[in-house]
């Protein structure tokens, strides 16, 4: 491998984020030495929404939640990930 650049400093993040997105960054750092990482406490960003549902509906989760011992909100996510990775599921083996 060529000899590597010297890393700059920066003043700021958002200097630091235009140098990096118009430099090619192999030639300030060795990548084959890198070590894979696991960050066990990184929590995936959330967006809150506004989401209107049937009173019976609502009622009806909260229910389910509570047979459950879980927060209705935490039911409901779960169930709309499950329907969102079948879909995306059926529609790769109708893809093939």
């Amino acid at each position: 491998m060529s000899k590597l650049r010297p890393r700059p400093t920066f003043k700021s993040e958002v200097q630091e984020a235009a140098f990096w997105a118009s430099h090619d960054s192999t030639e300030y750092i060795d990548y084959s030495k890198s070590r894979r990482t696991i960050f066990p406490k990184l929590k995936p960003s959330t967006e809150t929404i506004s989401l209107r549902l049937p009173k019976s509906l609502l009622d009806q989760l909260k229910t389910l939640a509570n047979k459950r011992d879980v927060p209705y909100q935490t039911l409901l996510k779960l169930f709309v990930l499950e329907r969102v990775q079948a879909e995306l599921n059926l529609k790769t083996f109708k893809a093939i």
